[in-house]
């Protein structure tokens, strides 16, 4: 028992570390995004609703048995179905980071993106930490069609792009979910800067390659 309260402790002082990590690099505003972890009896704690993730107290996560049941801590997000969906499919992953970043959500509202794989693979570690992005159609938030749209994507895919909304990213770690969406955002970045201009992004061969290493 020591030894899981001892984990969640650390769980919780690290959702919030990194929450502030990522709203005070621009990443997030207001009370928009929102992280979960999973510890490894398969309860969840995630931030709950109208938090800022620049200023989130550890013992106020929401916290869901692994059934997916807000069990203590303050009111959760309606968005709390995106992890949920998340890790249904993604049985590995033990984080979901889901941001409205500025970047990510301006490529997501582009007409004619591919909505199998929305970015190129311009850069090497963008391949290696998100691979495939799949756009997944707008549905108001909270609308329980957007579960299944993106339970659907996740099946095969880590990362998804929410059409007219953001990103939701999952990993092995809490630290691994941060470091791929923070990833997608700055290769969202670099394909607006770039938009409209020759660009020579990998082959797939060399993506192929960096995905086999």
């Amino acid at each position: 028992m020591t030894a899981i309260l001892s984990e969640e402790t650390k769980m919780r002082d690290q959702i919030a570390s990194v929450g502030k990590s990522l709203f005070d690099r621009g990443l997030t505003f207001g009370s928009t995004g929102n992280i979960s972890a999973r510890l490894t009896t398969g309860e969840m704690l995630m931030t709950p609703t109208n938090a800022s993730l620049g200023s989130l107290e550890p013992e106020r996560l929401s916290r869901f048995s692994a059934e997916g049941v807000w069990e203590s801590g303050d009111n959760p997000t309606k968005e709390a179905f995106l992890h949920q969906c998340m890790y249904c499919r993604r049985t590995m992953s033990g984080a979901v980071v889901h941001l409205h970043s500025t970047h990510a959500v301006a490529v997501s509202i582009l007409d004619g993106i591919d909505p199998d794989d929305v970015l190129p693979p311009l850069t090497a570690y963008y391949v290696m930490r998100v691979g495939t992005l799949p756009l997944v159609p707008y549905y108001p938030p909270g609308d329980a069609s957007l579960a299944e749209a993106v339970a659907e994507k996740a099946a095969d895919n880590h990362a998804v792009l929410l059409a007219n909304h953001g990103p939701v990213v999952a990993g092995k770690t809490l630290l691994d979910a941060q470091y791929a969406t923070e990833e997608l955002e700055e290769t969202a970045k670099l394909f607006l800067l770039l938009y409209g201009k020759p660009v020579r992004p990998l082959t797939p061969a060399q993506a192929a390659g960096l995905n086999a290493s």
